[in-house]
C-alpha cells in the first residue's frame, strides 16, 4: 500500500499544521481580557467585581513573574550562547580532523549543532512566555462558575508549547536534512548526511542540560526557602504575599518546569530521530529517501493524532467537575497511544517498502525487514511508555495506597516520612525497569538496534500531548499563587489547587515517559556509536560487539555508574546552598520588618532580593555539573579510547535509569502526601493543615523538591548527552591511535 504523498509533503504539512494550531490556541487564550483601567462588569479581571485595586494587584503580580522569568532566561541563554559559540568551533575542528580533514562534514555537524541549540532555546523561551501569559488568565477563568473555562485555559496554554515545539523542532530538523542532501545526493552518501545531523541532537541536549539544571536550581531554591521559613517556622500559607520568596517561587515554575522540561523533551526527540537515522541509513539504499525518513514520519503522524485527541478534553468531554480533571488529562495520554497504533501501521505500510535491507549493528548479517516489524517496534515503545506512566501514577498519586502510606508515616515525624518516601522511590523502579527490558528485548529481536531507536520514537510519538500536560501543571500552580498573592476569594485558590493537584500527578506520569524514552534513546545512540566506529575502522573494531569483560571497558563501566550519583550530589547540594541563602534572606526580612507577619500588613516584602539570589545561584551552580557531563566522555575518548567510552556509556545508562525513577517518584510521593494531609479536616486522623503531622509532611516535600524537579529529571539528560556527544565525536576518537586513545592502554 503506497501513499500518494511523499514523506516531505507529510512532514512539512504537519509541521506547519502544528504551528498554526499552536497559534490558534494562543489567540483563544488572548481573548480573555486583562485590563487595569476603566474596569466594568463585562471587562473586569475580577469576575463579578469592579475592584480596580485588585485588578491592578493581579497585573502587578503577573508582570513581576514575567519580568523575573524573562530576565533569568535571558541571562541563562547568554551563558548558553557563549558556550554554543565556543563549542561549535570545537565540534568543527575535532569532527573535521577525525574524518581526515573533511571540512564539509565538520561544518555540517557544527551547523546542525548550532541549529539544535538555537531551536532548543527558542522552544524554552516560547514556552516560558506562553505560560506566564496564560497563568493570570487561568486565575481569571477560575473565578467563573464551573470548571470548563479554567481547565481549558491552562490546557490550551500547554498545547501552545506542545505543538509549537513539535512543529518547530521537526521542521528545523527536516529542512536541515534537505539542505545537507544537496551535497550528499546519492543514497550511498546518506550515511554522511545522517552523521552530520547528529550535531542537531547534541545542540538540543546541551541547552537542555543547562536549562534543566539552571531552571531546577532556581525554582527549588526559592521553593525550599519559601516553605522552610514560611510554612514550617511561621505557619503562613503557601504563596502568601507576606513571604518574600513567593514571587521567585512562581518565577521558578516557568523557568524550570516549563522552559527546562521543553528543552529536555526537545532533546529527546532530536536525539531519538538522529539515532534512528544513523542506524537506519542503509535503508535508504534499498528503500529510498521516504523509507529512511520513516522515523520523522512517525513524529509527523503523532502531531495529527495529538491534535485530534485534544478535542476530547476541550470539546467532546469537557471538564465539568473536580473529579473530571485528572480523568481528562489521563484520557489524553491513553487516547493518543491507542490512536497511534493504527495510524503508525498505515504510515509503515505507506512509506516503507514491502521488504528492505538493514545491516546488523553487531556481526556481518544483513536483515530483510518488513513494515509490520517496524510498526510493532514503534507500538512497543508507545504502549511501554503508557504502562510506565500509569505505574508512575500509582506510586505518586494520593488516590492510591503508596502515597497514603507515606502520609500516615508523618504521624510519627519527619524521619519516618523520609524513610517511607525513599523506600517508595526504590520500589517504584522495579516495574518500569522490567517494562524497559521487555521493550528493548522485543524491539531488538525484531529490528536489531534500529528497532530500539524506533521504540524510543514510539515513546515520544505523542510528545505534543505529553508537553501539553507538563506545561498545564505549572500554569495552574502559578494561577493559584497569583490568586493567593492577590488575596482573592478562597474558592478561587481551592479550584486552582485542584487543577494543580491533577497536574502534579500527570506531571509525574510525564516524567515517567521522559525517563523511559531517555533510556531507549541512550541505548539507540550507543548503537549508533558502535555503527560509526565500525564504519570508521573498516570493521576492525566492534564488528562482533563490545566486549564488556575487557579490563578497560569494565573499569569505565564502573566509573560510568558513578557519574549519575556525582551529578545528583552536585545538583542537590547546589539547591541546598541556594536554599540556605534564601532562608537567611527571608528570615532577615521578617526580623527587620516584623509587621510583615501581621494579618493585614501595611508594607510589602522585597521580592526582588529573593529573585536575585535564585538567579545568581542558578547561573553559578549550573556550570560544574554540566561541564562534568560534557567533558567526561570527551576526555575519556581522547585519552582512553573507544572501549573506555563504551563502558562509560553503558554504566551511566544503567545507573541513571534507576536513580532517575526513584528520585522523581520519591519527590512526587512526598509532594502529594503533603497535599493529602492538607485536605484532611482538623478532627481527622491526619489533623490537616498547620498540625505537626502537616509540618513533618512539609519537610518531606521540601527534601523531595530537588529530587523530583532538579536532580531526578536532569538525569535523563545525563545519559542522553553523554551518548550523543560520543556519537558526534566517534570518528575523532577512532582517529587517535585507531581508537586506543592518547594513553594507548587497549
Amino acid at each position: 500500500m503506497k501513499l500518494l504523498l511523499s514523506a516531505s509533503a507529510i512532514i512539512i504539512a504537519t509541521g506547519i499544521l502544528a504551528l498554526l494550531w499552536a497559534l490558534l490556541q494562543f489567540l483563544i487564550i488572548a481573548r480573555i481580557p486583562v485590563r487595569s483601567q476603566e474596569v466594568t462588569d463585562s471587562t473586569s479581571l475580577v469576575n463579578g467585581s469592579n475592584d480596580e485595586a485588585t485588578t491592578l494587584r493581579l497585573i502587578e503580580i503577573y508582570e513581576a513573574i514575567y519580568e523575573g522569568a524573562d530576565s533569568f532566561l535571558k541571562a541563562e541563554y547568554a551563558v548558553c550562547t557563549l558556550f554554543v559559540s565556543v563549542f561549535s568551533v570545537v565540534v568543527f575542528v575535532l569532527v573535521s580532523w577525525g574524518t581526515g580533514w573533511d571540512m564539509t562534514r565538520g561544518f555540517f555537524t557544527a551547523l546542525s549543532f548550532v541549529l539544535g541549540a538555537a531551536t532548543s532555546m527558542a522552544s524554552g523561551y516560547l514556552g516560558m512566555k506562553v505560560a506566564v501569559y496564560s497563568n493570570v488568565r487561568t486565575t481569571v477563568s477560575a473565578q467563573k462558575s464551573g470548571w470548563t473555562a479554567c481547565f481549558n485555559t491552562a490546557f490550551r496554554a500547554g498545547a501552545v508549547m506542545g505543538f509549537a515545539l513539535c512543529g518547530l523542532g521537526m521542521l528545523m530538523l527536516y529542512f536541515t536534512l534537505l539542505a545537507f542532501r544537496l551535497k550528499y545526493s546519492e543514497p550511498e552518501e546518506w550515511i554522511y548526511l545522517t552523521e552530520s545531523i547528529t550535531g542537531y541532537g547534541l545542540g538540543g541536549s546541551c541547552i537542555a542540560m543547562f536549562g534543566r539544571v539552571g531552571g531546577g536550581i532556581y525554582t527549588k531554591a526559592a521553593d525550599v526557602g519559601a516553605d522552610l521559613v514560611g510554612k514550617v517556622v511561621h505557619g503562613i500559607p503557601e504563596d502568601d504575599p507576606r513571604n518574600p520568596a513567593t514571587i521567585a517561587d512562581n518565577v521558578g515554575d516557568n523557568v524550570g518546569d516549563v522552559a527546562g522540561m521543553g528543552s529536555d523533551l526537545f532533546g529527546s526527540f532530536a536525539e531519538a530521530t538522529c539515532a534512528a537515522l544513523v542506524i537506519g541509513s542503509s535503508i535508504g539504499i534499498s528503500g529510498g529517501w521516504d523509507a529512511m525518513m520513516f522515523p520523522v514520519v512517525v513524529s509527523a503522524v503523532g502531531i495529527v493524532v495529538c491534535l485530534i485527541c485534544s478535542f476530547i478534553a476541550t470539546n467532546i468531554l469537557p471538564v465539568k467537575t473536580e473529579a473530571h480533571v485528572e480523568q481528562a488529562l489521563k484520557l489524553q495520554l491513553i487516547s493518543t497511544t491507542v490512536l497511534m497504533i493504527p495510524s503508525i501501521y498505515f504510515a509503515a505500510q505507506g512509506f516503507l517498502p514491502k521488504e528492505f535491507d538493514l545491516k546488523a549493528t553487531v556481526g556481518d548479517d544483513t536483515f530483510v525487514l518488513h513494515p509490520w516489524q517496524a510498526w510493532l517496534c514503534v507500538c512497543m515503545g508507545a504502549v511501554g511508555g503508557l504502562i510506565i506512566g500509569l505505574i508512575t501514577e500509582y506510586y505518586t498519586s494520593a488516590s492510591y495506597a503508596p502515597v497514603q502510606e507515606v502520609a500516615h508515616s508523618c504521624k510519627t515525624g519527619a524521619a519516618t516520612n523520609m524513610i517511607y518516601g525513599i523506600a517508595l522511590g526504590y520500589k517504584s523502579a522495579i516495574i518500569p525497569v522490567i517494562v524497559l527490558a521487555l521493550v528493548i528485548y522485543g524491539s531488538f529481536t525484531l529490528c536489531d538496534m534500529y528497532g530500539v531507536a524506533l521504540a524510543a520514537i514510539g515513546f515520544l510519538s505523542n510528545l505534543a500531548t505529553g508537553l501539553t500536560i507538563d506545561v498545564y501543571g505549572p500554569v495552574c500552580d502559578n494561577a493559584g499563587g497569583i490568586a493567593e498573592m492577590a488575596e482573592l476569594e478562597p474558592y478561587v485558590r481551592e479550584k486552582t489547587d485542584a487543577l494543580d493537584a491533577a497536574g502534579n500527578t500527570t506531571a509525574a506520569i510525564g516524567k515517567g515517559f521522559a525517563i523511559g524514552s531517555a533510556a531507549l534513546v541512550s541505548l539507540a545512540l550507543f548503537g549508533a556509536f558502535v555503527t560509526r566506529i565500525r564504519i570508521a575502522s573498516g570493521d576492525k573494531l566492534f564488528s562482533q560487539g563490545v566486549n564488556m569483560l575487557e579490563p578497560l571497558t569494565f573499569a569505565f563501566l564502573i566509573i560510568g555508574g558513578m557519574i549519575p550519583f556525582a551529578f545528583a550530589a552536585m545538583t542537590m547540594k547546589s539547591v541546598g546552598v541556594a536554599a540556605m541563602q534564601m532562608v537567611m534572606e527571608v528570615q532577615r526580612q521578617f526580623d527587620e520588618k516584623p509587621h510583615l507577619l501581621d494579618a493585614n500588613p501595611t508594607e510589602r516584602p522585597d521580592y526582588d532580593a529573593c529573585i536575585v539570589i535564585s538567579t545568581k545561584a542558578a547561573l553559578k551552580e549550573m556550570v560544574p555539573p554540566g561541564a562534568m557531563v560534557i567533558l567526561t566522555p570527551l576526555l575519556t575518548g581522547i585519552f582512553f579510547g573507544v572501549n573506555a567510552v563504551s563502558g562509560l556509556l553503558v554504566g551511566s545508562l544503567v545507573a541513571s535509569v534507576q536513580l532517575a525513577i526513584s528520585m522523581s517518584n520519591s519527590g512526587g510521593a512526598w509532594d502529594n502526601a503533603k497535599k493529602y494531609i492538607e485536605k484532611a479536616s482538623p478532627d481527622s486522623e491526619l489533623k490537616g493543615k498547620g498540625s505537626d503531622i502537616h509540618k513533618a509532611a512539609v519537610v518531606g516535600d521540601t527534601v523531595g523538591d530537588p529530587f523530583k524537579d532538579t536532580s531526578g529529571p536532569a538525569l535523563n539528560i545525563v545519559m542522553k548527552l553523554m551518548a550523543v556527544l560520543s556519537l558526534v565525536f566517534a570518528d575523532t576518537f577512532y582517529a587517535i591511535n585507531e581508537g586506543s586513545g592518547l594513553l594507548n592502554l587497549s
